[in-house]
């Protein structure tokens, strides 16, 4: 009934959406198997994409050819570069979106991938063949072939859906749970876990008082965008609200404790850090007397709002309550509860850094079954699981981003040499050279990149990216080579609080102080003006940070180096630690459980000390 496909991905939410595509586009023939084609590329949380570091990752996966950038600006309802005040490294977009359109869109553009075929059902089992995974078994009893497969699970494997007392499975609300794959996948011999996530009851938008509300409008800057391309961007905005619990709130969630899963020992796992669920929020933090709540519209065409904050497992009742006790909300009618769900996940240590599994020859993991959380994160591992998936096929070399390249090969990283015990989260803190990683230059770092794999579509990509090149350095020289007259720019000097200059400097000189930029150059000489008029503002703005920065960027590309050094040293899949006897106990153990593919991911595995590394380089005649 079926050929033999050249990938499956089992699972149509974000990361197998990106990894299809990535496969797809690669020019893989791809299976897209999912048990409700109604719901690919469900927002199943907020609906949203980005936010700090998060938007980092969604500019990197639109670099190397993947859709969530441009599907994001094509749907969005507002758009926001938050951190603004801070410095560069830390800019990151950030955009609402219309939940219908985004998963609309989404299918539309696998629809009419050629390479891309689906099937609705639900997959139980994998075909194993001496340790090489050759298709998939659904759950009619159906046997689908396949060269890889791709795992993308989220968190439908094994689901269990609480609302206070009550206990239902469920991969998310309305839908049912996955099962059969956790229990072969054991078999195997690989460690499975669970973890917690959740979500905030949905508001009817009609039933709220707005005028109680702070209003938070996205940026007046309309062409902000995630995608390098000219995707298309609505020129209008939804504004999003800001409201508060209080004291009252806070007693009456209270109430519902002693029927809480989260305090009653049912919810044994462990959710998300850094997105409590608002009764782990007034424990925690008893000392807080308020807790700020994010009011985000669902889409163009609906009423129906998210309560972002306000994530809870509480009894219904409870939270009903709770949630008309919060100012705005006093006569707030829901659609339906919040709620948190349990589901399996797999170590990530059992990967390798291109996502295959290392018990299962072809096979790959990608998402929340991975023990991440968010839909940035599954679809940066999904875009490289997609790609790695199809250079196994055709027998090249791994397609592997280092951490000096970008947010998600941080992340991924980080999950294969460190593993997590709770869902992970990526945060710009994480990424140790973020000054290089960031969201105005992901085109510079990584599209020539897919563009050398062979991606569908790089061609133009790459173009735009010589192009920008070309205008940073043609604006770089202008600065450097135009002087400045004080009669020009000591009158705005003056109004800003800054020093004068007493003789006409070069551009480059004053654009390093920290009160001036581009736009008050340009609004004070007209040759300045004119000259820049020439670009956009994203070359402008990207130019501008390279200048003002360049002493740390350059400092910072000297470590990379260094490093590089060190990653360019392998390590073989079947190194003898045991043989290495001046390695610690522990270092062994690790070296033996995660078996690093170079000196560099080696010295990143916790427990492995420096004296550990030096070992090892002398090993490798270094």
């Amino acid at each position: 009934m079926f050929p033999e496909y050249d990938v499956i991905v089992v699972g149509a939410g974000h990361a197998g959406c990106e990894a299809a595509v990535a496969a797809a586009n690669m020019g893989s023939k791809v299976m897209l198997a999912t048990m409700n084609m109604q719901t690919i590329a469900q927002m199943s949380c907020n609906p949203a994409m980005g936010g700090v570091a998060k938007g980092q990752i969604v500019r990197e996966i639109d670099a190397l050819g993947g859709y969530s950038g441009i599907i994001t600006d094509e749907t969005r309802v507002q758009f926001r570069m938050l951190n603004r005040s801070k410095g560069p490294a830390m800019w990151s977009p950030r955009a609402q979106s219309d939940r219908h359109q985004f998963a609309a869109l989404w299918r539309k553009k696998l629809e009419e991938h050629p390479n891309i075929d689906f099937w609705q059902e639900m997959i139980i089992g994998l075909k194993v063949v001496d340790g090489v995974v050759k298709g998939v078994h659904t759950s009619i009893g159906l046997e689908i072939p396949g060269k890889t497969v791709i795992l993308t699970n989220g968190t439908f494997l094994n689901g269990l859906i609480h609302i206070g007392e009550k206990q239902f499975g469920g991969g998310r609300a309305g839908e049912r749970a996955a099962t059969g794959l956790t229990a072969q996948l054991v078999e195997f011999g690989f460690e499975a876990g669970r973890m917690k996530t959740g979500t905030p009851p949905r508001v009817d938008g009609r039933t709220v008082d707005w005028s109680k509300m702070e209003v938070q409008h996205g940026d007046t800057d309309v062409e902000g965008r995630f995608s390098f391309t000219a995707s298309k961007v609505p020129e209008k905005q939804i504004p999003c609200h800001i409201t508060y619990t209080n004291d009252k709130v806070h007693e009456m969630l209270k109430t519902g404790f002693d029927r809480s899963p989260m305090f009653n020992g049912t919810i044994q796992s462990l959710g998300p850090r850094y997105c409590p669920s608002i009764e782990d929020k007034i424990n925690r933090f008893a000392d807080k007397d308020r807790h700020q709540l994010f009011v985000e519209p669902e889409g163009w065409n609906t009423c129906e709002l998210y309560v972002n904050g306000f994530s809870s497992s509480l009894p219904e009742d409870i939270q009903y309550k709770a949630l008309r006790l919060i100012p705005g909300f006093e006569e707030a009618k829901m659609f339906r509860p919040g709620y948190a769900i349990e589901y399996d996940f797999f170590q990530p240590t059992q990967l390798k850094p291109s996502l295959e599994t290392k018990l299962v020859k072809n096979l790959f993991f990608a998402g929340q079954i991975n023990g991440t959380t968010g839909y940035e994160e599954a679809g940066g591992q999904g875009l490289v699981a997609g790609i790695n998936a199809h250079l196994k096929i055709v027998e090249e070399d791994p397609f592997i981003i280092k951490r000096s390249e970008g947010y998600i090969g941080v992340l991924i990283d980080d999950l294969v040499n460190k593993g997590t015990k709770e869902p992970y989260r990526m945060f710009t803190s994480r990424a140790e050279y973020r000054i290089l990683l960031r969201q105005d230059n992901a085109d510079i770092r990584l599209t020539p990149l897919a563009h050398k794999l062979g991606m569908r579509g790089m061609e133009d990509r790459m173009a735009k990216v010589h192009e920008k090149l070309e205008s940073e350095r043609a604006i770089t020289r202008f600065f450097e080579n135009t002087s400045i007259e004080p009669a020009v720019l000591n009158e705005k000097l003056e109004a800003i609080g800054d020093s004068p200059i007493k003789q006409k400097v070069k551009l480059l000189s004053v654009l390093l102080r920290p009160k001036l930029n581009m736009g008050v150059l340009a609004e004070v000489d007209p040759e300045v003006n004119a000259f820049l008029s020439k670009y956009d503002k994203p070359t402008l703005e990207y130019t501008e940070v390279g200048m003002k920065y360049a002493g740390y960027i350059k400092k910072e590309q000297e470590l990379v180096d260094k490093m590089i050094r060190l990653e360019s040293v392998a390590l073989r899949e079947n190194e003898d630690y045991d043989a290495l006897v001046s390695l610690s106990a522990e270092a062994r153990e690790k070296l033996k459980q995660v078996r690093p593919l170079s000196i560099g991911q080696a010295s990143r595995i916790s427990g492995i000390s420096p004296s550990d590394i030096s070992v090892l380089l002398v090993h490798k005649g270094r």
